[in-house]
């Protein structure tokens, strides 16, 4: 295995990260268990939650995730696990997540209040990368800052990541934290695939310069990218056809940002490009995730352990560089699918 180092931190991890937000909803815990020990067994060392986990966020399934993979941490070794989670923070008034009443933020109360919850929920000592969940608007980035500093400083956590982040908002948050003398985000969890790569417009040159990695997550697009939705009915028991009969609006507006016809149009080439070099879609996808030199490791999820095999299969490919240009054709014809 080649593990990888996050950022400028002591952090070395697998190129595949397992993660875990199916946990408690989708999967239950003979099945969370089941996908755990595939990963761990397959040599995956880093494992990412979040205190709002599972999906769909609801406030009677909140935490149950970080609960049920608290479990399966004490038959392991400590030491042999690098644990990231996140702070639910405000989500940008995309959501409320449905945490603390949903009066979430990222200041110093709800910071400390969400890392105790975590580690309750773990059972565990401290956090190897704690991150926050989305940018809060309102909350002064130094205050942010200055309370996740103060974990590190007392060893709850050893360093810090973000997530859904934008250039100005990674570079800002970690010029506060240099003149001031706090910790420094060593990663970004942002959204990328061969269906999404915002990443490339400026955040890419920023994590390079400033030496900070990306960990992608929903490198299969959702599941668009394994082909699934490339029927004349979407399947059952899927996200996207669970969230199409959602009454919630915006599940609807999430499932059709990644299944349209854009989507739908790269994805038929992408399949023909897998059938070509003689691998799953799912191997593809995750591999060319993996292929970047600002990409720590790629987040990959599962209902089942069976679906894992095509996802840990990628940790065995290295696309070529006529691979890489025809993902490249593909892109250029249906520019920002999910936009």
């Amino acid at each position: 295995m080649e593990y990888r180092y996050i950022g400028k931190s002591g952090l070395r991890v697998s190129p595949i990260c397992m993660g875990t937000m199916s946990f408690g909803s989708w999967s239950d815990k003979k099945e969370s268990f089941k996908i755990l020990e595939q990963s761990y067994e397959r040599g995956i060392n880093f494992y990412d939650t979040a205190e709002v986990y599972p999906v769909p966020p609801s406030a009677e399934t909140a935490g149950v995730t970080e609960q049920i993979f608290g479990e399966w941490i004490k038959t392991k070794p400590r030491d042999s696990l690098i644990i990231a989670t996140k702070v639910a923070g405000a989500a940008g008034g995309w959501f409320v997540p449905p945490i603390r009443h949903g009066f979430t933020a990222v200041d110093r109360f709800h910071i400390e209040s969400a890392v105790e919850g975590s580690l309750r929920r773990m059972q565990i000592d401290y956090i190897d990368l704690y991150q926050v969940h989305w940018p809060d608007p309102i909350v002064p980035m130094d205050e942010t800052m200055e309370a996740l500093d103060r974990l590190v400083q007392s060893g709850k956590v050893r360093y810090l990541g973000t997530s859904n982040e934008s250039a100005y908002g990674l570079t800002k948050s970690n010029t506060i934290a240099e003149y001031e003398g706090l910790s420094k985000f060593q990663s970004i969890q942002n959204n990328f695939s061969l269906l999404n790569r915002r990443f490339f417009d400026e955040l890419a040159n920023v994590c390079r310069r400033e030496q900070v990695s990306l960990l992608p997550y929903s490198p299969i697009g959702g599941g668009v990218l394994s082909g699934k939705y490339n029927q004349a009915e979407i399947p059952k028991n899927c996200r996207f056809g669970d969230y199409n009969n959602d009454s919630n609006p915006r599940q609807k507006a999430m499932s059709s940002r990644f299944v349209n016809e854009g989507t739908l149009a790269s994805t038929a080439r992408y399949l023909e490009i897998a059938k070509q070099v003689g691998m799953s879609p799912v191997t593809l996808a995750t591999a060319w995730s993996m292929n970047f030199d600002f990409v720590a490791s790629t987040i990959i999820g599962a209902r089942t352990a069976d679906q894992l095999v095509d996802s840990l299969a990628a940790l065995d490919v290295k696309l070529s560089d006529e691979t890489m240009k025809q993902c490249d054709e593909v892109h250029s014809q249906f520019l920002y699918p999910m936009g």
